[in-house]
């Protein structure tokens, strides 16, 4: 659906991957070169230091930090013990990094682990695309503190670590689907672990009954109730065209619009204009005209999002 430049994303693979920062629940190993007395290895405390470090005489604050720099404060502190320590710091396990979560419309909504960069355009695709029923908008949601999308101060002395990370909270930013189709870079954002990506819905348009194709139509453009009709597969043989109801909700009242479509067709009666979540139904010869408004079936994959979403792992 979308081709990304080859080498312009090559070229931005490598900056990030060279800017790899520590994530809540990855493994990180501290090596002291030479012996083994003092090495460690384990994850993050909920604030962001190394976790159950007890050689350390003071907390080292690790999250959203490149290893070498954990390792210059790691020098450091046991520079208080060793005589000229080197020291080696390693994020040994991303495997338990939080996940994407990419729902809403698209065809599979499903979990990514992401053990490369990755970008929005690449993980709407692998999610399988979008439905009819996208409403042109997607809504990205990155929490607080999950991911490192930018640089975040290392706490001074006495300071609390979720203060000094401010820079990093949660925030959301709404994108246009159009401007992703363009293919400008500026609107493929990089996608971080922990991010909720959901691709909005339009609301739709219910066409049942004597029709060829029962279904629910999404349309961004204003419709008709023909042009639904017509959307829907047209009228069945045994439709009696000069019975077609609109069920209107309107707050907790249902307004009932009897429509003849063969008027319609011959320029005798006026096209009515559908509003959303109208239902439309195309009576059958057999059938009697319905008093009470319908229950329709909604959006298959809204129950999809309810059960637990695949994992997929992006390597």
């Amino acid at each position: 659906m979308w081709v990304a430049a080859s080498a312009q994303v090559a070229d931005r693979e490598i900056e990030i991957q060279a800017e790899d920062r520590v994530h809540h629940g990855d493994v990180i190993d501290v090596d002291v070169v030479g012996g083994f007395e003092f090495d460690w290895r384990g994850t993050l405390t909920p604030e962001g230091y190394l976790d159950g470090a007890d050689g350390f005489s003071e907390p080292i604050y690790a999250l959203c930090r490149k290893e070498s720099d954990i390792a210059v404060d790691v020098a450091r502190v046991y520079s208080k013990l060793l005589r000229d320590p080197k020291i080696v710091v390693r994020i040994i396990d991303r495997t338990n990094r939080p996940v994407v979560r990419v729902e809403g419309a698209v065809r599979t909504p499903t979990r990514f682990r992401l053990q490369r960069p990755v970008f929005l355009r690449e993980i709407l695709v692998l999610a399988g695309g979008l439905t009819d029923s996208a409403s042109g908008e997607i809504v990205v949601f990155r929490q607080k503190n999950l991911s490192c999308p930018t640089t975040v101060p290392v706490p001074r002395e006495g300071e609390v670590a979720a203060e000094s990370t401010q820079d990093n909270g949660s925030q959301t930013t709404r994108i246009k689907i159009s401007e992703i189709l363009k293919g400008s870079g500026d609107v493929d954002p990089q996608v971080f672990s922990g991010d909720i990506i959901t691709v909005t819905r339009t609301a739709p348009f219910y066409v049942i009954g004597a029709v060829n194709n029962p279904r629910p139509i999404y349309s961004h453009l204003p419709m008709t109730v023909s042009r639904a009709i017509a959307s829907a597969g047209g009228p069945a043989k045994d439709a009696d065209e000069n019975k077609v109801s609109i069920f209107r909700r309107k707050g907790i009242d249902t307004r009932i619009i009897e429509v003849d479509l063969g008027k319609i067709k011959t320029g005798e009666a006026e096209d009515v204009l559908l509003t959303q979540f109208d239902i439309i139904e195309v009576t059958s010869k057999s059938g009697g005209t319905r008093k009470y408004p319908p229950v329709v079936v909604q959006d298959e994959n809204a129950d999809n999002e309810r059960l637990e979403q695949p994992l997929r792992v992006i390597d």
